[in-house]
């Protein structure tokens, strides 16, 4: 649970109709584990995991993926492009310790009897928190991934400074994870779409929050570029899970987590050679399709001419979600004493108020 406001409380306008928590956590069944490693000076990292259908149950989803910049990893995108199915958790963290969490996953699996086949590719995806954290310390260790794993919930889940969100930086300010989600009205189906974020991204210059030039008029404390445009992309990453109880395939899904980079950019990033930007999607339904018991799976999809709802769902939802990431965030202080100061709320409320946003 967190206490912290969030970009609509705040009086911020976003496109779309949220579900009840406005989370991932919407998604019947999906449940968040954190595992937060604040610690000395430079210490300043973690684990995020999300279980899709919770922690006990351990049945497959139809999922696809789609790199909008592929520099960065996310293990086990291979199998699920051939598959069309995530067959466990899903983990975030820190460049360096994705080996770390995708063997602690396969661990736990074994251990819970939750191995789909007879080996395991588990889906780890990463930014790199090496600014306020020393990721060559490799202080994410198994007992943590293990926790996050355990301790998992759903319900309303913190945000900002949490899990492998611990040290991002978004926008030159401080980042992390953020989530959101999206009901569509019922003569649009009634699904539900969400997407959880973490968030390492984007130049000072670049930071648009519902339709304001945020970033152009904020330009104080910006550690990289003064808040000027440098002329060049930003290195950052961006993680984007997408969820939805919609009844889609392998290829339709793929198709949401391309509108992920939709999202990112309406805050105002384009990505770049450095930027590691990789976005799955998955859904819960169709349970049972990865192992009918006559070896042919009876399964329902969404016609494609009624997809487009949806579509836009994810970019809304992710937009928003990022967004809530650079709200929850707080100032921080890590390795070599550098200080990443968050965004200013009132601050923010002025320049959006300026440009009739609010």
């Amino acid at each position: 649970m967190t206490n912290k406001p969030r970009a609509r409380e705040l009086g911020l306008s976003f496109e779309g109709r949220p579900a009840s928590l406005n989370s991932i956590t919407d998604i019947e069944g999906i449940e968040v584990g954190y595992t937060t490693l604040i610690e000395g000076q430079s210490t300043r990292t973690g684990v995020t995991v999300i279980h899709p259908r919770g922690r006990r149950d351990h049945a497959p989803v139809y999922a696809g993926h789609f790199a909008f910049n592929g520099n960065g990893e996310m293990s086990g995108a291979a199998w699920i492009e051939e598959g069309g199915f995530l067959e466990g958790p899903i983990g975030i963290t820190n460049t360096h310790s994705v080996g770390m969490v995708r063997d602690t996953i396969v661990d736990w699996q074994a251990k819970q009897d939750a191995i789909f086949q007879k080996w395991s590719c588990p889906m780890v995806g990463e930014t790199a928190d090496g600014w306020l954290n020393d990721m060559n310390g490799f202080h994410v260790k198994a007992e943590h991934v293990w926790n996050a794993l355990e301790s998992a919930s759903g319900g309303s889940i913190a945000e900002g400074n949490v899990g492998g969100g611990t040290g991002m930086i978004c926008y030159e300010f401080k980042g992390g994870t953020g989530t959101s989600s999206r009901k569509l009205p019922d003569q649009l189906g009634g699904w539900m779409v969400a997407a959880l974020v973490q968030a390492n991204f984007g130049r000072r210059f670049q930071l648009t929050i519902s339709g304001a030039p945020v970033g152009r008029v904020l330009t104080s404390d910006a550690p990289f570029t003064n808040g000027e445009n440098p002329f060049r992309q930003d290195d950052g990453s961006l993680i984007v899970i997408i969820a939805t109880d919609a009844p889609l395939l392998p290829h339709q899904l793929k198709r949401l987590a391309k509108r992920a980079t939709i999202g990112m950019a309406r805050t105002g990033s384009l990505g770049g050679n450095g930027s590691g930007d990789i976005f799955l999607a998955f859904s819960t339904a169709n349970r049972g399709a990865a192992s009918p018991a006559s070896g042919i799976a009876v399964i329902e999809s969404l016609a494609n001419d009624h997809l487009d709802p949806i579509l836009s769902a994810t970019a809304y939802a992710t937009e928003e979600a990022i967004v809530n990431a650079l709200i929850a965030a707080e100032t921080m202080t890590g390795r070599a004493g550098l200080t990443v100061k968050s965004l200013p709320h009132d601050e923010l409320k002025d320049v959006i108020k300026q440009y009739s946003r609010l």
